[in-house]
């Protein structure tokens, strides 16, 4: 079956949405052009007074747990202007030095380890809300969706067999961490080997920062296996159920997201990756 079954997420209409937002807020925002990395787009603006932002798209009211990792040490962008725009929401976002790593490296891998490592119990002293979902069992909103797998080919139908039976036996995240729950090296911002910057917290979430490093170990493994050692180790001491837990997820939310919005080299890519991770668990 042909990805174009399935629905895709919209690109960000970086024009369109300028308009928008100076007839609604009165700011007149330049556009720059379109900044590198993100699946669903990201452009560069620049202010009346000189001042260069990022203009991003936003399902979540992420601004408060960003503020919560930059007071953690971890290098966020502020929150400048949001807007909504035909009922979608929108972030003017302070401009990070840096780029998105164009190599990895283990000197920006063992960077980002130590940032989860400050994301950890930052959100102990607040009120506990309900477990945040994994969509084991049915889909998450926009992403995760369980039908693209059932109907793609017999690979993903049996892939999803297996998550939905991982689901059975809890499909939730519990735990005082904060999570980015989109961890990977083409969310980290990189200047002369330093890491400079973590950007797209819309789905941030409180949980187990473990999450973060199963999606950062399934990302390396299809990207720069060498790598994958120096994450791997850390998952040591996560029971086997967890483990189990975050792997199904992530192979999920990566062989859909790449039936919907990518060719089939890159299914195939990311569904050996998934399957491997299952033989290993």
């Amino acid at each position: 079956m042909t990805t174009e079954a399935w629905p895709t997420a919209a690109r960000l209409d970086a024009p369109r949405v300028l308009e928008r937002i100076a007839s609604i807020t009165g700011v007149r925002l330049v556009l720059e052009g379109p900044a590198p990395g993100g699946e669903v787009g990201a452009a560069y603006v620049r202010w009346p007074d000189g001042r260069r932002s990022v203009l991003v798209a936003s399902r979540t009211r992420s601004a408060v747990l960003t503020d919560r990792a930059r007071a953690a040490g971890v290098p966020t962008p502020r929150h400048e202007l949001t807007a909504r725009v035909d009922g979608v929401r929108v972030v003017v976002q302070q401009r990070l030095p840096g780029t998105p790593p164009a190599e990895l490296d283990l000197t920006v891998v063992r960077q980002m380890l130590a940032v989860n490592d400050r994301l950890a119990g930052v959100l102990a002293a607040e009120p506990d809300p309900r477990p945040a979902e994994l969509y084991l069992t049915s889909d998450g909103p926009g992403f995760c969706l369980h039908e693209p797998l059932a109907g793609y080919n017999e690979r993903t139908a049996r892939l999803l067999k297996w998550v939905r039976s991982v689901g059975a036996d809890g499909s939730h995240m519990v735990g005082d961490d904060l999570v980015h729950m989109d961890f990977h090296p083409g969310n980290v911002l990189v200047e002369r080997g330093r890491l400079t910057g973590v950007v797209d917290w819309d789905g941030a979430v409180r949980g187990d920062r473990h999450l973060d490093l199963v999606t950062l170990l399934f990302h390396l493994r299809g990207q720069a296996p060498a790598l994958a050692p120096a994450v791997r180790e850390r998952l040591g001491l996560l029971s086997a159920r967890r483990l189990r837990a975050y792997w199904a997820h992530m192979s999920l939310r990566q062989v859909d997201w790449s039936i919907r919005h990518h060719d089939a080299a890159t299914v195939d890519r990311w569904l050996d990756v998934a399957e491997s991770g299952l033989a290993a668990l």
